[in-house]
């Protein structure tokens, strides 16, 4: 595979950094559940579902969050979940703990794009709304796709922008604020996945009205 530096795709007008992905989680963390929890509770749900009924027993959570999803997995997975908000982690750990969830067996803060973990040390990797909110999508691509073994799965949750109509105007009024929000509105299944993958991958809609995406890629 050639770097992924040359497939990445055209910039967009306005880029995000982990500097400012830091700041915006640390002004979201204390609301996250409260703002965010229940519009994103089918997608988390389905992308755990879908985990759950893989095989391989290692799986690695790539944006935890506050950990809203971790008390759905089977309690058969080994989970490891990772952030680069301290913030969102503090919440997470809390969750852990409240909940009695011992098959979490790390949560780390760490950068999604280079996570330092040795190649092919997951079965699984799966990414709840978080494409759109690390600065290079592909990076994100070819970073799950190393620590995940050969025959393993790469699965996210997404939101992707629309082709047409209203929600096209609206979401590309939204993406000046990018920086601020702490994700792009305006985002394309392009910015993640190359053509091939998108012909490999299998798409699944998911509520409310559609707006989320279920990806499921094999490795």
């Amino acid at each position: 595979m050639p770097p992924f530096e040359t497939a990445l795709p055209r910039e967009r007008h306005t880029a995000l950094d982990a500097d400012s992905v830091r700041a915006a989680y640390r002004r979201w963390a204390g609301v996250y559940d409260t703002v965010f929890g229940g519009v994103s509770a089918f997608g988390r749900r389905r992308a755990v579902e879908k985990v759950n009924a893989l095989t391989g027993v290692h799986v690695l959570e790539v944006g935890v969050g506050t950990g809203l999803a971790l008390p759905h997995y089977s309690g058969a997975k080994r989970i490891t979940g990772i952030d680069l908000s301290a913030e969102m982690l503090a919440f997470a750990r809390s969750r852990v703990k409240s909940a009695g969830l011992a098959n979490v067996e790390a949560l780390v803060e760490v950068d999604a794009e280079a996570t330092g973990f040795d190649a092919g040390s997951f079965d699984i990797a799966v990414a709840m709304f978080v494409a759109s909110v690390v600065p290079n999508p592909r990076r994100l691509l070819a970073e799950m796709r190393r620590v995940v073994r050969p025959g393993g799965h790469l699965l996210f949750v997404n939101h992707f922008a629309a082709e047409r109509g209203p929600r096209w105007w609206a979401e590309r009024a939204l993406a000046p604020a990018s920086r601020k929000l702490g994700w792009h509105p305006d985002f394309s299944r392009d910015a993640l996945l190359p053509d091939e993958d998108q012909a490999r991958a299998q798409f699944a809609s998911v509520p409310p009205l559609g707006l989320f995406t279920l990806v499921s890629l094999p490795n």
